[in-house]
Order: C-alpha cells, then structure tokens, then sequence
C-alpha cells in the first residue's frame, strides 16, 4: 500500500540561536556538518546534544493553553510533525531531507535554572519532551523537508 503523504514526517521548522538560553529565530533552511551539528547555532559543537528535536504537536498544544509562543520559543531547532519522540529509543537513527542523518543520543534534559525561555513562555516543554542527537551525516535541510526512521536499535 502506497504511502501518504500527507501523513509523512516532516520538518515544520528549523531554528538557530547565538546564545544559548534563548529563544531560536526561525530559518527557511539549515546546514547540518558533521560531529557539530547545526552552522550558527549556539548550540553546536562536538557534543552529544549537537541537534535538538521537539514536536511540533507539542508546541500546539501550548499554545491550546494559552501560551504565547511559536516554533523556536523552546530552543528547539527541529520543530516536526508526524513523529512521537517518546517511541523513539536512543540509537535511532533519522534521516532528514535528501542527505543529512541525525543519531538521537538523549531524551528529556534536566534544567538547573530556569531560563529565559521559561520565563518568556510560562512554562517549559524542552526538559520533559525534547530529543537531541549528534550528526552522523551532514547536509542542507529546509521546512517541509521529509524525515524518516531509517534505523532503530
């Protein structure tokens, strides 16, 4: 039976910072390098959290609450539809747009202080459900872009 795509993984948004803390600005389109993750992210560099993923599903259902926030408002640099990251084990690997490859190496955080996200937002999704990986296989991405499971331990 033929996939539909309409129901495919996909990136809602990409997002980068120059700080860490703070909210990310939204970008039509991102380069992923090797062991450093996303080019101009604060958060990049030869570490196990290189890329971060949140839901794009979670994000709505802030904002159902009340809150006031948008893709980048949790710091999240891959906001995606379709992908419930509490199945996903660590291990996994994910494949995003045409060439770029993501191994997902931790789940949840812990927060030690309560960031400016945080107090922008009135609350924090990213501690409890954010994923982070490390670029196994660089490449450009953009919005709309498909993601898919390629491999799971």
């Amino acid at each position: 039976m033929p996939s539909d795509p309409a129901h495919e993984s996909r990136i809602a948004s990409i997002a980068i910072s120059k700080r860490k803390g703070t909210p990310k600005e939204t970008v039509a389109q991102a380069s992923l390098l090797i062991d450093h993750g996303i080019e101009g992210d604060a958060h990049a560099g030869p570490w196990h959290r290189q890329v971060s993923f949140l839901a794009a599903e979670s994000i709505d259902g802030v904002r159902e609450i009340g809150l006031d926030v948008d893709f980048g408002s949790f710091a999240e640099n891959i906001a995606t539809t379709g992908i419930d990251w509490e199945t996903i084990h660590l291990g996994t690997r994910i494949a995003l747009g045409d060439t770029a490859m993501v191994e997902i190496t931790q789940k949840g955080k812990e927060c030690h202080n309560r960031c400016a996200i945080y107090y922008l937002a009135g609350d924090c999704i990213m501690p409890r459900e954010g994923v982070f990986g490390k670029v196994i296989k660089g490449g450009t991405i953009q919005c709309g872009d498909p993601i898919h499971i390629i491999e799971r331990p």
